[in-house]
């Protein structure tokens, strides 16, 4: 496991922010000059009825969609100027698992591990203990084809306990796991944090832990 870990964005200072933000959906305003920011070692948890545009907004924050107006800027500069170093201290978890199924869970993990760079650096490589931490003990060698939704995004969300990443941006991470996995995931969370990492995340749920550098935005549903 990563004990400690040196970001490019010291605590506190702005590592992204949106400006005046407005995204249209088939003719549908989701939201309009939005203004919307985190810190380094805080937490924006965004809430919302189904259709209000949570995912779109954690797309367009991820730069994987434009902004219908607005712009973005990370670390004080404007996104399309640093869109390679930005990907670079990104990772991004949205509604699907993001998983090979027909790996299985350890090969996911290897790969993303190899791909972050993490395996590279010397570290001890336990992909057995942080599965069976994970609720997946005995089925870290089988295709990921055979596991449940919630089994499959407990493999998807082992790449948070090696990323180097300093901005995590999940969607709906709590999705099809258990409250003793929300509640693990949520203190993995509290880890982050006080290494200096940012989240940003969308959930129906409210956070079981306390968070004291939580930023709260509520979407409201446009008709």
């Amino acid at each position: 496991m990563i004990n400690s870990v040196s970001y490019s964005v010291p605590t506190g200072t702005e590592l992204l922010s949106g400006h005046q933000l407005s995204c249209i959906r088939q003719d549908r305003v989701l939201f309009q000059q939005l203004d919307v920011g985190i810190a380094a070692g805080k937490l924006l948890h965004i809430t919302g009825k189904n259709g209000a545009g949570k995912s779109s907004l954690l797309r367009i924050l991820a730069g994987l969609a434009a902004p219908d107006e607005g712009n973005l800027q990370y670390a004080g500069l404007p996104l399309s100027q640093v869109l390679s170093d930005y990907a670079a201290n990104l990772c991004y978890i949205g509604h699907h698992s993001g998983i090979h199924e027909q790996l299985t869970a350890r090969e996911n993990i290897r790969f993303w591990r190899a791909a972050s760079g993490a395996s590279a650096k010397g570290e001890h490589v336990d992909d057995y203990g942080l599965l069976g931490q994970l609720g997946l003990a005995g089925l870290e060698d089988v295709p990921c084809r055979t596991l449940s939704a919630g089994q499959q995004r407990r493999v998807s969300l082992a790449r948070l306990w090696f990323s180097r990443r300093q901005l995590w941006i999940l969607d709906e991470p709590f999705t099809a796991l258990d409250q003793a996995a929300i509640a693990m995931l949520q203190q993995h969370f509290l880890m982050h944090l006080q290494q200096g990492g940012g989240i940003i995340l969308t959930s129906h749920q409210s956070l079981s832990q306390v968070f004291t550098q939580l930023i709260s935005l509520e979407l409201a549903y446009r008709w």
